[in-house]
């Protein structure tokens, strides 16, 4: 694990890498109470070859900055934290899972440890990075899971068969993300138009993920059709599913590349949301397939593109 400690006073001290262990913390520390801290998630694969590749890392680092600066923590140069987080996985290479769809999970993390109770920025903060080696999100091929519309917490909706909870936003009921994860419905729109629409992330509200943006400039370089950052509300979609013009929703992130939906659990009705209208025995839509494959093929390497990183 890699940590580094930061005080107002004097900056940044010498990052060190050492054996993953415990951190030793004040009970005051501002985290504990404020939850100032932020983090960030990505993965390192490994190739055929068994080169190390990293996935967009930068897009990670510069998302990290950004949260860090809105919590008053402190700032940093994200290509030198990139640096340390290579060198952190060249320390950890031999925990890479060397078989298709295995991964090693990377945890970048700042936390505000200043030992003072009151909300503040805080006086001292401790970035450190911890790794673990992660299998397949899927295990025995793609599994699409139920999403309960609403804000009730999942425990509650697990017992019901739910897997994820679909966020609202909103008097108008604003579809956002499902748990963790950015949403995509590829519909035919309202202008019989092939259309894949995603939340725009003007208020702030959507996260910015780093699959999601590769999924748009994917879907926009492919120009199969129409690629959209608005608005979709459940009224909206509610009528496109009895009309029939919706072919498929998927959420997409770092743990899954994508995760195909096929129910909707709404004003107290199931949506039935099809995954492949060829193919009804098919667990995974082809356009949600299609991402999946291109994403994890440039991610392992089998395809050369730029957002692959090879470190070591």
């Amino acid at each position: 694990m890699l940590t580094c400690e930061w005080t107002r006073e004097q900056g940044w001290a010498t990052p060190l890498i050492q054996p993953y262990g415990n951190l030793s913390l004040p009970p005051s520390a501002s985290v504990l109470h404020y939850a100032i801290e932020c983090f960030e998630g990505l993965k390192a694969y490994k190739d055929r070859s068994g080169a190390v590749r990293l996935f967009r890392p930068e897009l990670n680092m510069q998302r990290l900055l950004n949260s860090a600066q809105r919590l008053a923590l402190p700032s940093f140069d994200p290509t030198e934290l990139l640096a340390l987080v290579e060198e952190t996985v060249k320390t950890d290479s031999d925990w890479i899972p060397d078989q298709p769809g295995y991964s090693l999970y990377i945890r970048p993390t700042i936390i505000g440890t200043q030992e003072s109770l009151g909300v503040s920025p805080p006086n001292k903060a401790l970035l450190f990075v911890i790794c673990c080696p992660v299998g397949p999100y899927y295990k025995t091929g793609f599994s699409p899971v139920n999403y309960a519309g609403g804000i009730l917490p999942q425990t509650k909706v697990a017992p019901a068969g739910y897997q994820q909870i679909l966020w609202l936003f909103g008097p108008d009921h604003q579809v956002t993300e499902v748990g963790t994860m950015n949403c995509f419905i590829y519909w035919t729109n309202e202008q019989d138009e092939l259309e894949l629409v995603t939340p725009a992330l003007t208020d702030g509200t959507i996260l910015p993920g780093v699959t999601r943006d590769s999924i748009l400039e994917l879907g926009r370089n492919w120009n199969e059709f129409k690629v959209s950052e608005r608005t979709v509300t459940m009224q909206q979609l509610t009528r496109a599913l009895g009309e029939g013009r919706v072919h498929e929703m998927f959420g997409a992130g770092t743990a899954a590349v994508v995760s195909p939906i096929k129910a909707i659990h709404y004003n107290g009705q199931d949506l039935q949301i099809p995954l492949d209208k060829k193919d009804p025995t098919s667990m995974a839509g082809p356009l949600a397939m299609r991402f999946w494959e291109a994403i994890t093929m440039i991610q392992y390497g089998e395809i050369q593109h730029e957002w692959s990183v090879k470190i070591a």
